[in-house]
């Protein structure tokens, strides 16, 4: 399954609340496909994944918006 989450329009902490929320969620082959722009969010996700063990990858789309993509499996 591929969970979507929009997080352009709120604030850090929102989107990284709303995030692990949804990783809590996942299952074995899901992605998690995350839209953040506010600058604390941007900072704290991907420190957030990196600590936690988990594979992801980033990217910057249009107007600042950036991307990342979150695999359930986490490195151990």
């Amino acid at each position: 399954m591929i969970y979507k989450y929009d997080g352009t329009q709120e604030k850090c902490p929102v989107p990284l609340v709303n995030m692990r929320l949804i990783l809590k969620q996942m299952q074995a082959g899901d992605l998690c496909v995350v839209r953040i722009n506010d600058l604390g969010s941007v900072s704290d996700i991907p420190k957030f994944l990196t600590k936690q063990g988990y594979c992801y990858s980033q990217q910057t789309m249009a107007n600042g918006i950036i991307e990342i993509s979150i695999e359930n499996n986490k490195i151990d």
